[in-house]
């Protein structure tokens, strides 16, 4: 990785070993900024914070190789990524205002195709994760993850089941706690029904309506236009002596067809003024219909606006016009039937959430039985592991249990609580010596003893995910001694077959590593390019001096350093 004005960091460049790297320094170095760049390379939120002061942005690059035809392969290919000589190229850059980019194989992408890949590629375990632990439902969590699809398939089809009695159990509490003021609602419905059912509206009758009552309303002037139309087009019988247009178009006519034959042009104009005359009469013709054809009642105008008022009554109640009327008939016609079949409703809901009660009972219990199966060998598992790690007589265990609960589902004859995730509670015991009794980690473990069945859990964890590379940040802390050794001695074991790096305060953890990193300031608080560098020969020796007494110089710590060297290199 390479990493620009990240924090402490202004400009370095971290390689990391196939093996086992240890990054070591002094508090405040800036190691932790190491674990930070690399959360940002796996799609980790971004914090304008982390930008150094007085920078533009910080910068994180990495190069990650992946073994071909891997899953992650495939998804950055899909998100338009190209493999650099079967390497991943990741790019982050934070703004100093908090804009977060992202860059994968020479393509920009969302960051959420980061966080996609980093479950594949790298496994993260920190103090963080520890304390995670402590809590039940991570313990929980830890076992289902650990017992893989034994649990994840009935889980999967627990969870459905559970959301389904969810939402059954929601509408009979709905229906059978609401009945009054539903029934309250299925009488106002009925009567909105009842009085649109009375009028009986038909579909763009108040449009219809509206215009003939304006027709209604105007009836003289519109007869008195139509006539006086009607007579200008075509004369008026009680005037002989009036000129319409019809008389004048037809003698303009005549005019024209009598030299038409002499010019071509002069025919054309005789035709158009030929097709005036008739449209003259067409529209004379029906402006005579339109003034014998106009009702002038005013008892028909009476029963318009009766009929008009009845329609506005409805508007006003259920709708802005007569379709919207029709249109809230349809939708309350329905709900009417809904409210009315809550008696039948109810029958089939109680019906339903009984099976599921049953059927969640059954899986709750394929769950208890595939968990406690699990248990006995994910607590065989981390209490071998704390055997390597200076805790040989250590017994972890876990207690699987329920609550009897009148309301729950029935598991193993009893009735119990239960939840989105089963009716189990899991809680990760210890007893870490003969003869004590088993009590949960969170209250019958020393903080060193808590460090190191942590560490086993995520060691047994790290050896089920089929992730090349894990990451562990001061899991060690609270330990020393022998139990360093060991927890050193175990990392280096699983560095045998994937990439390990470890950011360590314990110089008996550090030496066992393939590679030391140390990170480390100059006179102005900043590391730089060459702030990160790989410890070999002397170097290492001082350092590991450091971490031991304080003092490179110490000749105790020196020889207590080439000593650790010594027990590591023969370990391996």
């Amino acid at each position: 990785m390479r990493i620009r004005s990240l924090g402490v960091i202004d400009d370095a460049v971290v390689e990391l070993s196939p093996g086992f790297t240890a990054v070591t320094g002094e508090t405040g170095a800036g190691k932790t900024m190491v674990v930070t760049s690399l959360g940002l390379l796996l799609g980790g939120r971004a914090d304008a914070a982390l930008v150094r002061i007085g920078a533009k942005n910080a910068v994180v690059e990495g190069r990650v190789s992946v073994p071909a035809g891997a899953s992650a392969v495939v998804r950055a290919e899909e998100a338009g990524a190209e493999l650099d000589d079967g390497a991943l190229l990741i790019s982050r850059t934070v703004s100093a205002e908090g804009r977060s980019r992202a860059h994968l194989g020479g393509r920009s992408v969302p960051v959420g195709v980061l966080a996609e890949l980093a479950d594949e590629l790298v496994a993260v375990h920190g103090q963080t994760d520890q304390q995670g632990l402590l809590k039940l439902s991570r313990q929980r969590q830890a076992l289902d993850r650990y017992a893989g699809d034994a649990v994840a398939v009935p889980l999967a089809k627990y969870g459905e089941a559970y959301r389904r009695l969810r939402a059954v159990s929601a509408e009979l509490d709905e229906i059978t706690t609401r009945a009054r003021e539903r029934a309250q609602e299925a009488d106002m419905l009925r009567y909105g029904l009842d009085e649109i059912a009375a009028v009986e509206p038909r579909a763009g009758e108040d449009v219809e309506l509206a215009e003939e009552a304006e027709r209604l309303g105007h009836a003289e002037a519109l007869a008195s236009a139509a006539t006086a139309a009607h007579a200008a087009l075509a004369g008026n019988p009680e005037d002989p002596e009036s000129v319409d247009a019809s008389t004048l178009v037809a003698g303009s006519h005549r005019a024209l067809e009598a030299v038409r034959s002499h010019d071509p042009a002069l025919a054309a104009l005789a035709d158009r003024i030929g097709e005036i005359g008739i449209l003259l009469g067409d529209v004379a013709g029906e402006l005579a219909g339109y003034a014998d054809d106009l009702d002038a009642d005013p008892l028909r105008l009476a029963a318009v606006e009766e009929r008009r008022a009845a329609l506005n009554a409805l508007t006003r109640k259920y709708g802005e016009d007569v379709a919207s009327v029709l249109a809230w008939a349809e939708q309350s016609a329905a709900r009417l039937t809904e409210l009315d079949g809550d008696d039948e409703r109810i029958e089939e809901l109680t019906a339903e959430r009984d099976a599921l009660r049953a059927e969640l009972g059954g899986l709750a219990q394929a769950l208890t039985d595939a968990r406690t199966e699990a248990a006995e060998r994910f607590a065989a598992a981390v209490t071998a592991e704390l055997a390597s790690l200076a805790m040989p007589h250590a017994r972890v265990s876990f207690a699987i249990r329920q609550t009897d609960d009148p309301e729950g589902v029935e598991v193993g004859g009893r009735t119990v609580a239960y939840g989105p995730a089963g009716a189990d509670e899991v809680e990760l015991l210890l007893a870490p010596h003969p003869g004590a009794p088993p009590r949960p980690i969170a209250k019958g473990a020393s903080g060193g003893e808590l460090s190191r069945v942590m560490l086993a859990v995520e060691v047994v964890f790290a050896g089920t995910d089929p992730v090349p590379t894990y990451l562990f940040d001061e899991v060690d802390a609270g330990v020393g001694g022998k139990a360093a050794v060991e927890i050193g001695r175990r990392l280096a074991k699983l560095a045998r077959t994937a990439q390990v790096v470890v950011v360590t305060h314990l110089p008996q953890v550090a030496a066992f590593a393939d590679r030391q990193l140390l990170v480390e300031k100059t006179n102005d608080g900043s590391v730089t390019r060459s702030g990160v560098k790989v410890l070999e020969g002397e170097e290492r020796i001082r350092e590991l001096s450091r971490m031991l007494a304080g003092q490179e110089d110490s000749e105790t710590a020196r020889a207590h350093a080439e000593e650790l060297l010594a027990t590591a290199r023969g370990d391996g």
